[in-house]
């Protein structure tokens, strides 16, 4: 999986990214070892670790608006650890329709694409009609068959591993005024 990348602000957890924080800079410890920077570090090292099913964090929903809003929360009150639905199922629940009864299943496809907080906002669980679909987080469906793997949604395949503890350090990177990113 490599490194991922969290944001926060004062309202929640903004930011999820596979790889090293925006700009590449890194810090040491975090100030507040309480802090939601590390409280997120360390709920997301469980989930990896396959420890945690639910996270226990606010969310920063500011960089969603509209339809994607809707479609991103519906989903995280919706689809839980293990579980999965599909682009059309899902816009079905979240109520969206287009020219008439349509259901608008490649309009799901691309909210999912643009999610900004993967993994706690789980679009990895969900799938196409016909298989996997696609995932734009880190090394793409890769990433997303390990998730779903991890979660028990897939068999394993023989070289699937689960992550040991991942390494918890406390590296930041160049975010948004109001905003701290860290590392997990």
């Amino acid at each position: 999986m490599g490194q991922v990348s969290v944001g926060c602000s004062a309202a929640g957890v903004a930011r999820v990214r596979f790889g090293p924080p925006a700009g590449g800079h890194s810090a040491g410890p975090d100030p507040d070892p309480d802090g939601l920077p590390a409280q997120a570090r360390r709920q997301l090292g469980e989930y990896f670790s396959g420890h945690r099913h639910d996270f226990d964090l606010p969310l920063d929903w500011s960089a969603t608006s509209g339809a994607q809003r809707h479609v991103l929360e519906v989903l995280a009150g919706w689809v839980g650890y293990g579980q999965t639905t599909s682009y059309g199922a899902l816009a079905g629940r979240a109520g969206l329709v287009a020219d008439g009864d349509a259901v608008p299943a490649r309009a799901v496809g691309k909210i999912m694409g643009s999610n900004p907080i993967p993994v706690i906002v789980p679009c990895h669980r969900v799938l196409a009609s016909d298989g996997l679909g696609g995932y734009s987080g880190g090394a793409g469906l890769e990433v997303k068959r390990w998730l779903l793997i991890l979660e028990g949604s897939l068999p394993p395949t023989l070289d699937w591993q689960p992550a040991a503890a991942l390494p918890l350090r406390g590296v930041r990177g160049v975010v948004p005024p109001g905003q701290q990113e860290t590392t997990a």
